[in-house]
């Protein structure tokens, strides 16, 4: 039998596309199943256009054999086959798809899902085989056709027997190498393991002879073997079942499984839309943050299918950075099993299917804010790290997705609270939405600089992670109100115009010492200040400029060689009797005013968390009072 050439040109092709398109050989088996349900849809589809009653879908099936004697895996259906000139054009020609003409032919008599659509997915069996054989007999025909290759060099076709319709593929799997081990797809827990990660939703049955053992008849330990048929997909996906067959448990125990966790999801989200893009979701919101969620190590995405056949185990473009906390899965009819992550990247179905899933996620989240706080708290506890970055990240050009979903500790209500809920117990003549940062909310409540407004009953957001402050300025403002630090040298609160009097003739009567003051501690701080926003303390630090003490410590820690420093000012309570103290000390004793000068900033220091430029100097400055 002379050997004909392939239409597509070369081996440097067929191995462009095995190597470009597949990055692990394992994907051939994925690759000849959906091939395998094609053929099933076709002929099924076929007996429905034929009013065909004598087909039902629990007549066909797929099975798989193997031989490790003969090194070959084989792969059979019962569907609709194909000619001999069928199987020159579907596999004599390298990226022409019997498949795809099928659906085009067929458009738009019906909806027709059809799995391999691009013609390449066939010749992935090269990856791991120095032979195909293909043994096909179309439904209706008398004769049977063999195709065979070990390659781009050519084929080999002929007549065959073979007595029902279907197509069986038979790979002699190629002898393993240094760098590669082959014989693990002649190894059954091997094909198993594929068969249920790939191919666990193809709607037929994917069957496969297995060796099992039994108790002998009438023996109490004696076992003998025996060979079975079985199953091993499960070939209905729960994303395609209607919401009312399903239970919270049906959800759960699927999460688990799939996903590996220990407890139940905090919510579920099952969707199918249909349009411009069709497709199936099921996503789950986890109660907890996986152990390694906030490191890089961490790999965000959703499980890809096309048509219940799994594309991709973590496809990133689905989920944004800030719901990257999202587990789960999307199946789109829309998207070819040949599409390569590459590809996915511009893929405009896969834009607007992320688009959609954005929105939904967001409308969840904000259903369970509004519906189940308590749940909402948890869920917040453990990932609304991540939806603050998201406010930051992109030079917040998420905000507006995000602003309605971050929580804030509240001085006044003593518990997390939206910045919707803030601003709806603001004060009438109220412009800003103050907030003071620190380690945790016991040390911000002592803060001296959240003294004047605590006394006039604002409510004061306390940010306690790093993120927090940057995210607010990132967002800039909420509901018209501006977002205000308690540091910040002027909170702008409403005073009469007898106490604006009294500071500016109390800071005149004190310039001279105040001046003093700033020239002791040098380029230390800005300014030295009478305060009046301290009531208890004697002496806060404050910030001039747009860059906050807190913000400046958190830049600090990174690890960059480059270190920055705020506009501090230090700010002296005007009621206290320290500032007398210093009046006295000036006028007596420069030295010590000088002393106490260096003391009073230090404590500032201390106050605020930073570290003392010079703590042995500090401490001499104490103990040459006390002597």
């Amino acid at each position: 039998m002379a050997k004909k050439q392939f239409k597509a040109e070369s081996k440097r092709l067929l191995d462009l596309m095995i190597n470009s398109i597949y990055t692990h050989k394992e994907i051939f088996l994925r690759e000849l199943i959906s091939n395998s349900s094609d053929a099933i849809d076709k002929l099924y589809y076929r007996a429905l256009q034929e009013n065909n009653t004598g087909f039902s879908r629990e007549d066909f099936a797929i099975t798989i054999e193997l031989n490790k004697e003969e090194r070959t895996l084989k792969i059979s259906d019962n569907g609709i086959g194909m000619t001999k000139d069928e199987l020159e054009q579907n596999l004599g020609t390298i990226a022409k798809s019997g498949s795809l003409a099928f659906k085009k032919e067929n458009e738009p008599k019906d909806e027709i899902d059809i799995i391999g659509q691009f013609g390449v997915g066939f010749y992935s069996a090269f990856m791991v085989s120095e032979r195909v054989t293909v043994i096909s007999k179309a439904f209706g025909e008398a004769t049977a056709y063999r195709w065979e290759s070990t390659g781009a060099d050519g084929y080999n076709i002929g007549e065959y027997e073979k007595e029902s319709n279907g197509t069986e593929i038979i790979l002699n799997i190629k002898q393993n190498t240094e760098d590669e081990n082959y014989d693990e797809f002649l190894e059954n827990y091997r094909i198993q393991g594929l068969i249920k990660r790939y191919s666990d939703y193809i709607r037929y049955p994917i069957q496969m002879m297995m060796e099992k053992h039994h108790l002998k008849e009438g023996t109490e330990d004696e076992y003998e073997d025996y060979k079975e048929l079985e199953t091993l997909n499960s070939m209905v996906p729960i994303w395609k079942k209607n919401k009312s067959e399903l239970t919270d448990e049906d959800y759960h125990a699927f999460y688990k499984e799939k996903f590996h966790d220990f407890t139940d999801p905090a919510k579920v989200i099952h969707t199918n839309v249909e349009g411009v893009s069709t497709y199936n979701a099921l996503l789950f919101i986890p109660v907890k943050a996986p152990f390694n969620y906030y490191t890089k190590d961490y790999e965000k995405g959703l499980q890809l299918y096309s048509s219940g056949v799994l594309i991709m185990e973590k496809c990133a473009d689905l989920l944004p950075d800030y719901f990257s906390f999202v587990r789960g899965l999307v199946d789109s009819q829309d998207l070819s099993l040949n599409i390569s992550r590459e590809m996915l990247q511009h893929d405009r179905q896969l834009k607007s299917i992320a688009s959609r899933l954005e929105k939904k996620i967001k409308s969840e989240l904000l259903a369970m804010l509004n519906t189940d706080r308590e749940k909402y708290d948890a869920f917040f506890e453990s990932f609304g790290l991540q939806l603050k970055y998201g406010l930051y990240d992109g030079f917040g050009a998420n905000k507006d997705t995000l602003k309605d979903l971050v929580l804030f500790y509240s001085s006044s209500e003593k518990k997390m609270v939206t910045l919707s809920e803030y601003v709806s117990r603001c004060k009438a003549d109220q412009k800003y939405i103050y907030y003071a940062s620190g380690e945790n909310v016991d040390r911000i409540d002592k803060l001296p600089q959240i003294e004047l407004l605590k006394d006039k009953g604002y409510e004061i957001l306390y940010l306690t992670a790093d993120i927090d402050e940057f995210a607010l300025q990132m967002l800039h403002d909420f509901d018209g109100k501006d977002f205000k630090s308690a540091s910040s040298g002027d909170l702008e609160l409403e005073e009469s115009e007898e106490e604006k009097e009294a500071a500016q003739k109390q800071t005149e009567e004190n310039k001279e010492l105040l001046e003093f003051m700033k020239e002791t501690l040098g380029d230390k701080v800005s300014e030295v200040r009478l305060s009046q926003r301290l009531k208890t303390h004697p002496v806060c630090l404050s910030s001039a400029g747009e860059l906050s003490l807190e913000m400046e410590k958190v830049i600090n820690a990174l690890p960059n060689e480059q270190k920055i420093k705020a506009d501090r000012v230090l700010e002296i309570n005007a009621k206290h009797s320290v500032l007398e103290a210093l009046k006295q000390s000036y006028m007596d004793d420069k030295e010590k005013a000088k002393i106490y000068t260096e003391l009073l900033y230090n404590q500032a220091l201390l106050i605020e968390g930073f570290t003392l430029d010079d703590p042995v100097a500090f401490s001499n400055s104490i103990c040459s009072l006390i002597v």
